[in-house]
């Protein structure tokens, strides 16, 4: 059986919010890949997972999006049989 997991989205708002950044800020590290992209959850409408934020909050200082392509990698399964 495979796990159940859900994904909490923030809003730009709420991403402002707990990590203190400018919007002008947030978009320069988006830029240069030391801060998560947004995701598109609709035709108008994005978001940041909250996983991803709180790897930033973790060590915002020497953060840098490799990392959520290493831990992605480390947790999607090779096969349906590696659950």
């Amino acid at each position: 059986m495979m796990p159940f997991f859900t994904e909490r989205y923030c809003r730009l708002n709420e991403v402002l919010d707990c990590t203190g950044l400018s919007r002008a800020t947030l978009y320069r590290k988006i830029q240069a890949g030391t801060f998560p992209a947004q995701h598109k959850m609709a035709v108008r409408a994005c978001g940041w997972r909250l996983s991803e934020v709180n790897m930033w909050l973790d060590h915002p200082a020497t953060f840098h999006v490799s990392e959520l392509e290493a831990v992605k990698a480390a947790r999607t399964p090779v096969s349906e049989f590696d659950y």
